[in-house]
């Protein structure tokens, strides 16, 4: 349980988010994709998210080895450029503490990236912010027009519920689980007591997230408390169907991942091996795609390299969306995590 105390104060400094906070939203999501109880609810959805994620989103799983992610990246900007530019923003003393801290208890060495972000090298926060960029193109941009309406929808709801019942019917009515008991608020989640002292509290909505409301703490800052709300289920571009399904239904499911990886070169080998497949069967899929002009193959050396051609491009466009390919930087896709969680809020 956690029990957030408030002042008077407090109770005049409780606000609702006025829009949504992209990068938010996205850790979120990432949270929801490495949920394990999540599997059977929303497996098709995780499936397709870590198929298409890339691989310049991989250095997020390094920077959040465990369930708990290092407190600057709990940023709430409306833009993910200004987000970007807060976490940049934080004190460097913050950033080597939370790094230490968050990597202490794991005993698998510290990557060499995540060593230059404790030093505060400017190439190793450019790294940080690709991936950001790069995750929240595959895993967000499709529904963000959704998760604005959505929004929408919940701060009218709040400003009602203020309106008509005052702000106490909207902590406890708007937060699922929550509870009022005089000056303490009351929030489903691990063991934890929250002095405000003036502080106030953002309350914050989130569409990729069924859990308990996550908390984010930083000293000097409102408590941001960012619950779950609309239709509890992964959301989907409106009207759209499962677009990488529609991909797998013109080609067959090995052939059209096999284009999709092919944004970048790969030989045959590194085809069988991320797809699990034998050489052999990738050999027989990269012949029919090449045979239909969507890849080309060269030799170099003693392998052959293929590589998407401007009509399987087109098409991958076309099935796809905007960004050319589910990744939309043209990197490797990450594959599923066995376990190990991506960025998001403290519990």
């Amino acid at each position: 349980m956690v029990r957030i105390h408030f002042t008077a104060a407090d109770f005049t400094q409780v606000r609702f988010a006025p829009r949504p906070a992209p990068l938010a939203e996205l850790h979120t999501a990432l949270m929801t994709m490495c949920r394990p109880d999540q599997q059977v609810l929303f497996g098709r959805w995780r499936q397709r998210m870590f198929r298409c994620l890339p691989g310049a989103a991989g250095p997020l799983r390094d920077l959040v080895p465990g369930a708990e992610a290092p407190r600057f990246l709990d940023v709430f900007s409306e833009t993910l450029q200004d987000a970007r530019d807060t976490v940049r923003a934080f004190p460097p003393d913050l950033v080597r503490s939370e790094i230490e801290r968050i990597h202490a208890p794991h005993p698998s060495p510290v990557p060499l990236w995540i060593r230059d972000l404790h030093q505060g090298e400017p190439a190793a926060w450019h790294l940080l912010h690709r991936a950001q960029h790069a995750a929240f193109e595959t895993v967000v941009r499709p529904v963000w027009n959704l998760v604005q309406d959505l929004h929408r929808t919940e701060f009218t709801r709040h400003a009602l519920t203020v309106a008509e019942h005052g702000i106490g019917a909207a902590l406890t009515g708007g937060v699922p689980g929550a509870r009022l008991h005089g000056d303490v608020w009351e929030l489903e989640g691990p063991e934890r007591d929250i002095t405000l002292a003036g502080r106030g509290v953002l309350l914050r909505p989130t569409f990729h997230w069924t859990g308990h409301p996550l908390v984010a703490d930083l000293p000097g800052h409102p408590l941001v408390v960012t619950f779950p709300a609309g239709p509890g289920l992964p959301l989907a571009p409106a009207g759209a169907k499962d677009t990488t399904e529609a991909l797998a239904g013109v080609l067959g499911r090995t052939r059209a991942d096999i284009l999709l990886r092919l944004a970048d070169e790969h030989t045959t080998t590194l085809l069988a091996r991320r797809l699990g497949i034998s050489n052999a069967t990738a050999s027989a899929h990269t012949t029919a795609l090449r045979a239909a002009g969507l890849i080309t193959t060269v030799r170099a050396g003693r392998a052959v390299v293929h590589r998407r051609t401007a009509l399987g491009s087109l098409l991958v466009h076309h099935r796809t969306g905007p960004q050319g390919a589910p990744d939309g930087s043209g990197g490797e896709p990450m594959g599923q995590p066995s376990g190990e969680a991506l960025p998001g809020r403290h519990p």
